[in-house]
């Protein structure tokens, strides 16, 4: 049988990874940028809570939000080098869907221009629906699968909506101000106090599909909305609990999501930087995986 292939799992930073599996799953993260409207620019680069707890308390207190983009060229391709000195045979890139971010071109530009292979998977998903891909490319990685082989089981994952996430905003202002789903003008106007549900679609983009006034008919949508979306009751699954600055509240959804499914591993993990500027402080949701 052949060797087994030394591949490096990259990933961007609205990954929402959680800090604990990135040894163990032997994945590197990339970070976006922050741009704040006095110009000044930091990088989307910790999983550490209380140094993301600062930075929602900075979102809550900014009369004016920053702005995101994208990962260079070359930053992308410090990483692609930095994994063959390091010995690897090939790197396994998803980011953000494309739909979403230009992070998915800028990786497929720096891959051409590096002595490595690199396989870019755009996972048309973001925040922990990302994680769980991961698990399975490992996975597959340790079955002895080659990258080719692993990027287009990935992708095949991807279509048959093997992953998923759903979570609700407290704030949708800040999905508008992001420009991240100005056209759903239905949803725009008094949101005060009223939390609406958001899911990811095939296409990758954030699709509002209920409002809720009641923390409990939040939750019993978005699980509603996970069972219409390729997760039927009863399946195995993962759960990846996530949060803008809404911990506690997860354990509540967790305790739902387990009367539904066969839980095989549950993650919590807080939004990072940049998804956090989207999706503003309060938000509370999910990133699943079907087996």
């Amino acid at each position: 049988m052949a060797e087994k292939l030394k591949v490096k799992i990259l990933i961007d930073s609205t990954s929402d990874f959680p800090k604990e599996l990135i040894e163990p799953w032997d994945v590197d993260i990339v970070p976006l940028y922050v741009v704040w409207p006095d110009g000044t620019t930091e990088k989307d680069n910790t999983r550490d809570f209380n140094e993301l707890k600062k930075f929602y308390e900075k979102l809550k207190t900014s009369p004016e939000l920053p702005k995101s983009s994208q990962p260079t060229v070359e930053d992308w391709k410090a990483k692609y080098e930095e994994a063959k000195k390091n010995g690897y045979d090939g790197v396994l890139v998803i980011t953000i869907s494309s739909a979403m971010s230009g992070t998915f071109n800028s990786a497929v530009l720096a891959s051409k221009e590096v002595n490595i292979p690199v396989r870019v998977v755009d996972s048309k998903r973001a925040s922990t629906a990302i994680s769980p891909m991961v698990r399975y490319a490992r996975e597959l990685f340790d079955l002895g699968l080659g990258l080719e082989e692993v990027a287009q089981e990935l992708e095949k994952k991807i279509k048959a909506k093997g992953f998923g996430a759903f979570f609700y905003v407290q704030d949708f202002n800040f999905l508008v101000k992001g420009g991240r789903v100005s056209r759903f003008a239905g949803f725009v106007g008094s949101l005060l106090k009223i939390k609406v549900g958001i899911y990811i679609d095939d296409e990758g983009n954030m699709i509002p599909f209920t409002k809720a006034r009641a923390t409990k008919a939040i939750h019993e949508e978005l699980i509603k909305k996970a069972q219409e979306e390729g997760f039927p009751a009863g399946s195995t699954v993962d759960l990846y609990m996530v949060s803008c600055d809404n911990m506690e509240e997860l354990k509540e959804i967790e305790k739902e999501l387990r009367k539904i499914y066969k839980v095989k591993n549950v993650y919590y993990t807080p939004t990072g930087k940049v998804i956090s500027m989207h999706v503003g402080p309060g938000q509370t949701g999910f990133g699943i995986e079907r087996y």
